[in-house]
């Protein structure tokens, strides 16, 4: 009896040390390559249309690099690339997020509450849905599955990624036409990073937008250090953790909002933009009124 007593205490004992750590304070380095067809037309990322508007074409293109800061229930990422640089600071706690935009000399930046995002989107795919009138769109949209969750297949291969032994797993989702997408995923399962499930990517620009593929990575069972998914146009686009630091103190002052950003509320500025995605593939059209 006190044998099998023991060898209960020692399982108990190596669970107890193979628990996942739930970290509240990390600065993560992070690397997002987006590579475009080959044969694609080579254009500018920013080209000024007159009359107030501003077109971005093919802006995530190329290296970006990202710096996110985790304390406890608030998140900063800082990314830079060849357009300029964005912070964008999210608040759990209170359920806000602040994006900051650097651009042309220009310092400029939004604020949401996670209300005020989820009505951006109705509005978008309102205004997106507005121009499929082809019945061939009609038809693809509605032979969309509904509420189809996306599936983690987890495997045992292995990879080395800024010091940690990351496993790889499948991230399937499902679209039109009950069509299967997979994106790959390499996380760290000894890990978990309060309130950030990736960094790069999107979270550099609050989140606005991505892939059922990367907002599924909250799902799988580790911190994810490497992702590998496609985007729209025949892009791919990679993201991987370069560094991470559990060990630096990150200063509260990294989530103060900078005084010489002219901030405004989301509710206020989406009356006065206007999205179009113009006759060239993949180019977005904003203009201010």
């Amino acid at each position: 009896m006190k044998k099998l007593l023991l060898m209960a205490a020692v399982v108990y004992s190596g669970n107890l040390l193979a628990q996942q750590k739930l970290v509240t304070q990390a600065i993560v380095n992070t690397t997002t390559t987006v590579v475009a067809p080959s044969d694609e037309e080579d254009v500018s990322s920013i080209q000024t249309q007159g009359e107030g508007r501003i077109s971005f074409r093919n802006f995530a293109d190329g290296e970006t690099k990202s710096v996110t800061y985790l304390k406890n229930d608030l998140v900063k990422t800082v990314t830079k690339n060849d357009m300029g640089r964005t912070t964008a600071i999210r608040d759990n706690a209170k359920k806000v997020t602040t994006t900051l935009m650097e651009m042309m000399g220009n310092k400029t930046g939004v604020y949401a509450t996670d209300e005020d995002q989820a009505n951006m989107r109705k509005r978008v795919d309102s205004m997106m849905q507005a121009t499929r009138n082809s019945a061939d769109t009609s038809t693809r949209r509605m032979a969309r599955p509904q509420d189809v969750p996306t599936e983690i297949a987890y495997t045992e291969e292995t990879k080395k990624i800024a010091g940690y032994t990351c496993k790889k797993a499948y991230v399937v989702s499902t679209r039109f036409l009950g069509i299967k997408d997979s994106a790959i995923a390499w996380y760290a399962p000894e890990i978990k990073l309060q309130n950030i499930s990736s960094t790069g990517g999107l979270s550099g620009f609050g989140n606005f937008g991505g892939s059922s593929s990367t907002s599924a990575l909250s799902k799988i069972d580790g911190f994810v250090m490497r992702y590998e998914t496609k985007m729209g146009r025949g892009r791919t686009m990679t993201t991987e953790v370069t560094k991470l630091d559990l060990a630096k103190e990150v200063a509260d002052k990294e989530f103060e909002i900078p005084k010489d950003f002219d901030v405004k509320p989301m509710k206020d500025m989406q009356n006065n933009v206007q999205f179009s995605g113009g006759s060239v593939p993949g180019r977005t059209i904003i203009r201010m009124n």
